[in-house]
């Protein structure tokens, strides 16, 4: 089994020492969704809300958190990233939105961290603009979809939520 990277022989938090890691190309797939009702999915697809286009904020949020994930999780590495994508897609089928995000660097250590970062800082600002017009919307699940590169390999999660 493996073990807790972030853990010392004294049982102490640290952060890993990369320094001696090759540097490869790392990229990582996280997804979010946020549930609704079918008139607050409506409100955002066709524009009406009064904040403004929810996907357009919501996208540039998930960029930016992705870029200052170190910011945010104690221990992360603060990365050079080259690529963050973060597409959102209305599923009224489902009454919901799924969030994929997208990361990329040329480096020492993985950015799954910035992928669920990104997707999951989306979700929180769709949930931000629409909270007025819907207070019970569900954000969920959020998962690592892919992660390639580095020492550990390759990951690619099962089937999609569907």
């Amino acid at each position: 089994m493996s073990q807790l990277t972030h853990i010392n022989a004294a049982g102490e938090a640290h952060m890993v020492d990369v320094s001696a890691k090759a540097e490869t190309v790392r990229e990582a797939r996280a997804e979010a969704y946020v549930e609704m009702r079918p008139e607050t999915l409506a409100m955002i697809i066709d524009g009406s809300h009064h904040k403004g286009d929810v996907f357009a904020t919501a996208r540039i949020a998930g960029i930016q958190a992705a870029k200052r994930t170190w910011e945010l999780i104690p221990l992360c590495h603060p990365l050079m990233l080259s690529k963050v994508e973060v597409n959102l897609q209305a599923q009224p089928e489902h009454n919901r939105v799924r969030i994929e995000s997208l990361c990329r660097l040329t480096g020492k250590t993985g950015v799954e961290m910035e992928a669920l970062t990104a997707a999951s800082v989306a979700a929180l600002t769709i949930y931000d603009m629409c909270k007025a017009v819907q207070k019970d919307m569900v954000i969920g699940p959020v998962r690592l979809l892919a992660k390639s590169g580095g020492k550990s390999g390759d990951f690619k999660a099962d089937e999609t939520h569907d």
